[in-house]
Parts: C-alpha cells; sequence; structure tokens
C-alpha cells in the first residue's frame, strides 16, 4: 500500500512540475472517432459531447505560460522530480552550512567527533559518520533501521539520542570505578532493551558496540539472533541432549573473527578440556573420534580457527568460547545481542516424531543459544528485541533474565521529532515552502515517533 501512494504522489508531483515550468509543451487532445466503436445510441452521445465541449470553450480562459510565476532562490523548489536530481542537488549544498540550521536556531549537526566525547550538550543533534568507516567497526552488519536512514535521506548521520547516551555511560561506569562512585544512578551489568516497533533499539545496539570497541573493548556481536535458530543444518547430539547447527556457529567463529583477530591473537585459552564433536555440516559423525584436543599455549584465535575448519567442533567451538570469554579479565569484554527475543520462542526446526507429525524444537534447546541466552552470570551482556521479526509477545519475566534487567528505549520525544524533521527538511525529504511547526508536529503525531513512518510521510507535507 505504501508503494502504490508513493508512486501516485511521485506521478502527482511530476504531472504538477511539468505544469509549472514556463513555456512548456502541451500535448494536442488525441480525437478518438466514433467509428471505432459500435452504439446504439453514438448519435445522441456525440450531440451531447458537442454541447459540452461548446461550454466549456466558452468557459475555459488561455493560461499564458510566461505569467506563472518562477521562484527567486532555487532552493525554495523543493520539489525533486526523482531520486538522480535529490541527489545532485544535495550535493552541490553539502558545504552550504546555512541550510544546517535546527530547531529554535540550533546548529543541526554536533561537532564532537567521537562517540565517546559526546554528551548532553550533544544531544538532539546529527553526528555524521564515514560509512566505510562504520563497516569496518561493525564489520558483521549494519542494523536495517541505521541503512535504510542513510539511503533515504541520502546522509549517513545519526540523531544523538539521550537514550543512547544512558546506556553508554551505564557501561563506562562499570569498568571506571571512580565514575561509578560519582553517580547516583544504578549500573546494571545485563540490560535488555525493550520498546515499541522502530524506537531505535537496534542502532542504540550497533552504537554501543561502536563506542565499546573505540575503546578498545572484545566484543562478540550478533546483529541477526533470529539466524541462530533457522536455515542449515540441524542434529540432536546425544552426548549433549541439545540440537546441534554446524552452518550457524560457524559463521559465528567467522563474524566474530573479523573485527577481533589481533586481539584473539595475544589472549590465551584458560580451558584446555576436550571439545565435543559433533555432526559435521551435511558429512555425519567422524568414526572413532568423540572430542578434539586443544594443544596447550593455544590462543583464543587458534580454538576459532579450529572451529572453522572442522566443521564437527564448530558448535563445541562456540560453547567453549562463551566459557573462555568469561574468564577474560585483562580487558572488558561486552555480549551484544540484536533480535533476542528470538531466542525465547520456537526456532525453525522441528522433530519429527512421526511420519505426518514433528514436534517444534525451542531456541533453549539449541546448543549455541543455550550457551549464549543466560544472563545471570556476571558478564556485561546486552539484548535488544526486534518486534519487527514478529516472534510473539513475550512475559515480562523472562528465563534466565534478572528481574530489573529490562530497560525501555522509546521513541522520539517531541524534540527528537523537531530536530528529525528539519534534518529532513535539510535534507530535501520535505518541502522547504510547505514546511512549519504544525506540520512536522503534525508528521509527529501522525507516526506516534515511530521514526520510519516519520520518514516515510516527510514528502507528503502539504
Amino acid at each position: 500500500m505504501q508503494s502504490f501512494i508513493r508512486s501516485a504522489a511521485a506521478a502527482a508531483n511530476r504531472t504538477r512540475n511539468q505544469s509549472n515550468l514556463p513555456n512548456s509543451i502541451i500535448p494536442a487532445t488525441t480525437k478518438i472517432l466514433s467509428s471505432h466503436y459500435s452504439s446504439k445510441s453514438s448519435k445522441g452521445s456525440a450531440s451531447k459531447a458537442k454541447a459540452k465541449s461548446k461550454s466549456k470553450s466558452k468557459s475555459a480562459t488561455p493560461i499564458k505560460t510566461d505569467e506563472i510565476p518562477v521562484a527567486e532562490d532555487s532552493r525554495d523548489l523543493d520539489v525533486v522530480i526523482d531520486a538522480e536530481s535529490r541527489a545532485h542537488r544535495l550535493a552541490e549544498e553539502i558545504n552550504d552550512k546555512s541550510l544546517d540550521i535546527g530547531p529554535n536556531g540550533r546548529p543541526l549537526f554536533t561537532k564532537t567527533e567521537s562517540i565517546s566525547q559526546l554528551n548532553r550538550k550533544d544531544t538532539c543533534a546529527y553526528m555524521p559518520f564515514d560509512v566505510e568507516a562504520l563497516n569496518a567497526v561493525l564489520p558483521e552488519g549494519l542494523p536495517t533501521g541505521m541503512t535504510t536512514e542513510f539511503e533515504e535521506a541520502k546522509r549517513s548521520a545519526l540523531l544523538v539520542r539521550q537514550g543512547f547516551l544512558d546506556l553508554r555511560d551505564n557501561f563506562r561506569r562499570i569498568v571506571d570505578p571512580p565514575l561509578r562512585s560519582s553517580s547516583a544512578r544504578k549500573v546494571r551489568k545485563q540490560i535488555v532493551l525493550d520498546g515499541p516497533v522502530s524506537s531505535g533499539k537496534s542502532i542504540a545496539l550497533a552504537m554501543l558496540v561502536h563506542w565499546a570497541r573505540d575503546e578498545g573493548w572484545l566484543v562478540l556481536y550478533v546483529p541477526k539472533g533470529k539466524e541462530w535458530t533457522h536455515g542449515g543444518f540441524f542434529y540432536k547430539n546425544p552426548q549433549t541432549e541439545l540440537w546441534d547447527t554446524p552452518v550457524q556457529a560457524s559463521k559465528v567463529l567467522q563474524d566474530f573473527l573479523k573485527f577481533n583477530e589481533s586481539r584473539l591473537r595475544q589472549l590465551p585459552c584458560q580451558i584446555f578440556d576436550p571439545i565435543p564433536l559433533g555432526e559435521g555440516a551435511g558429512v555425519g559423525w567422524l568414526r572413532g573420534v568423540d572430542s578434539m584436543a586443544m594443544p596447550e599455549g593455544s590462543t583464543l584465535y587458534d580454538l576459532i580457527q579450529t572451529g572453522i575448519s572442522h566443521t564437527h567442533a564448530a558448535v563445541g567451538v562456540v560453547v567453549r568460547l562463551r566459557e573462555e570469554l568469561s574468564l577474560v579479565k585483562d580487558i572488558p569484554v561486552l555480549f551484544a545481542i540484536d533480535q533476542y527475543n528470538s531466542w525465547f520462542t520456537f526456532s525453525e526446526y522441528g522433530e519429527p516424531l512421526t511420519t505426518r507429525a514433528c514436534r517444534p524444537i525451542h531456541a533453549k534447546e539449541l546448543a549455541t543459544v543455550k550457551a549464549f541466552r543466560s544472563m545471570m552470570h556476571n558478564d556485561m551482556m546486552v539484548g535488544a528485541f526486534s518486534h519487527s521479526t514478529a516472534v510473539g509477545k513475550l512475559r515480562k519475566d523472562l528465563p534466565d533474565v534478572p528481574l530489573d534487567a529490562r530497560v525501555d528505549f522509546p521513541r522520539y520525544s517531541l524534540d527528537e521529532a523537531a530536530t528529525v524533521c528539519h534534518y529532513y527538511l535539510r535534507q530535501r525529504l520535505i518541502r522547504r515552502e510547505a514546511f512549519s511547526d504544525e506540520k512536522w508536529k503534525k508528521i509527529f503525531y501522525l507516526a506516534n515517533g515511530n521514526g520510519s513512518e516519520m520518514r516515510w510521510l516527510a514528502p507528503f507535507i502539504r
């Protein structure tokens, strides 16, 4: 429905633009001959049409195209014909600081260059990012909401929100005791970000990972937790009575290695028990071998490489990695899981019971999910709910999660929405001549603070 409305609005804009152009060419009306059709009332209809055309010709007044007013400033013509011309206009204006004005004349963009230096003065302002740098620090993948915002706004910038600063400062106080003692706020080592759809939870989590990695932390970041419970092969391991998913386990190890390889080479393994083996991805069991030993002196990098190189050991290495990371004390370790709610419902897999019946397998029965899902420990961990994955409504008191772990992450406030709409005006998603306080507030209330809906409604301001 949205795509249909968008195409209709675009067609209307093109028509309006063409009619407003000076010296525009108006195509002649095509005459339809009555001989092309057969009808008993052709004569009557022809006489009626003739009379109607006469009445119209008397009342119609010819339009002189040279009398159509033309805006003196080209920036006032914010009706963009297509995305290419809009991108061209934005590229010409990129260095025009006179356009970077937010609500009440405040600067639209913050001058702070790093996430670590952001403070309360930077809230309700946009922070520019380099996409290549973002992909380098978040090689596991950027959140869908972030990439969509960049594509539609034609600029890689994100709003600095107080909710994110509170989240960042919470973990900063954990590793910095002086900051903890100077603040009266309670410190949480385990947090579940909850809130309505499109409130920015995934973006806040990704920015937290960005900040932590800038600070030198070791972060295991899972941008799509639902992938741990869907797709690939699955086998039941008789040794653990859990279900192994070697394809997903191998991907988890590869993603964790992308940014952390240099640090993992410096961290020695502290557990040398044999790693249990399972079925490989589509190759079955190894004959006569049920475990694999890690040699002394191995690093966490060696451990991960073992799981990547040997498909039978992939799941066992992921489970062992979770145990090893809890023993790391030299640097802070953070577990950041997006779509965390996918781990509290049923997976895509099923256990055959009869030829016509299968028992759905819960996510907690998967070995990899079971190893990482629990928050009943002393490690730093953040899980973000993603209601767009449609896993169903979960109860408030989740198993293996502290009762006070849930933190509500709200949608845009009125002040944040003001900055967002001024930013969309700056990026030509909103027509300048149609912009007003009354109309951007209408967008805010219609979308109920939903960021994606506000962005979708912005071009329809009239």
